[in-house]
């Protein structure tokens, strides 16, 4: 059982150290970038969306 999980180990490293292509620092930076635009508008997207609600609904449920 030892010697399973041993080899399962190993194979896991191989595949990781030379299988496995790796971003350039380039590439990570960039994506990274798109990934925190991307949350930022979705972030002020969903933002909006519940002020809006929040407005409709106070006018709903308390109307002047």
């Amino acid at each position: 059982m030892f010697k399973k999980f041993v080899n399962y180990c190993k194979a896991c490293y191989e595949e990781l150290r030379f299988k496995t292509t790796w971003p350039s620092r380039s590439e990570l930076t960039a994506n990274a970038a798109l990934v925190l635009t991307a949350s930022l508008v979705i972030a002020l997207a969903v933002w909006a969306i519940d002020t809006l609600f929040k407005a409709f609904m106070s006018y709903v449920i308390y109307p002047n």
